[in-house]
């Protein structure tokens, strides 16, 4: 049986269930987005018909979570914009102002570790996709985290997106589940999430110790942080790679 799409403004007690599946998907450092820890709690009241899970009603249990949000785009390469902490800004600004939307974008895809290997990230992509549809509205776009990037931080975003494999898909497993449903790969987003701590904060995060001021790799890290032990400051701009796909509808549930 496919699992059902069920919209938090559907049934909001089934995230009863799944109130530490950040900590469960994320790394500890991730948690931290200047901008986006901002927004991210209001999601659920802001744009509740927006956040859903997969569920399996026959086990009554929840497999995973979407979140996505709409937001204006027009059409363009250029009108993507920097990444994730702009594009969920200017959601929220765009709703406030009473904005009308033309596109969607994913936010995050998240999938407890019990549940992976059931070929789910497809799905929660095909369900934000038909839910961009059913609003009428025309693209799906993402500011894609590539799952591999994590391997090789000190490769720059910019080469990363180019690789490929032997049979000439793209080199990064999840930006190959998104070319594989049509979806088209986009700009390279340098700096698409901003976080930032204390060198203490950072730390605590990583596990690590920073002697002395530099940049440094750390687990997880998609690039280095840098380190200013004078300031007593951590920054960390996250890549992303944008991607694009039509809206279609046909999700499962």
């Amino acid at each position: 049986m496919e699992p059902q799409v069920v919209r938090y403004s559907e049934r909001p007690e089934l995230w009863d269930a799944i109130s530490g599946l950040s900590d469960e998907v994320w790394p500890e450092y991730n948690q931290h987005g200047d901008k986006l820890n901002h927004y991210w709690g209001q999601l659920y009241d802001v744009f509740p018909e927006w956040q859903f899970v997969l569920y399996d009603p026959a086990e009554e249990l929840v497999l995973a979570e979407g979140h996505s949000i709409p937001l204006a785009w027009d059409g363009t390469d250029d009108g993507l914009g920097p990444g994730i902490d702009e594009t969920i800004t200017a959601a929220f600004a765009l709703r406030e102002a009473g904005g009308k939307p033309t596109a969607a974008s994913a936010l995050a895809a998240e999938i407890p570790p019990r549940h992976q290997g059931r070929r789910l990230s497809g799905v929660l992509l095909q369900a934000m996709s038909a839910l961009a549809h059913d609003a009428g509205l025309s693209h799906l776009i993402a500011p894609v985290r590539p799952s591999l990037k994590d391997r090789y931080p000190t490769i720059p975003i910019e080469r990363y997106a180019t690789w490929t494999r032997p049979d000439g898909e793209p080199f990064d497993p999840w930006v190959r589940v998104h070319t594989r449903m049509g979806a088209r790969i986009g700009p390279v987003i340098p700096r698409s999430l901003h976080i930032t701590g204390t060198v203490g904060e950072w730390e605590s995060w990583t596990r690590m110790q920073f002697p002395e001021t530099g940049d440094y790799v750390f687990p997880a890290g998609l690039a280095t942080v840098r380190i200013d032990r004078d300031k007593d400051l951590g920054e960390y701009w996250e890549p992303n790679i944008w991607i694009i796909h039509e809206a279609r509808g046909g999700a499962p549930g």
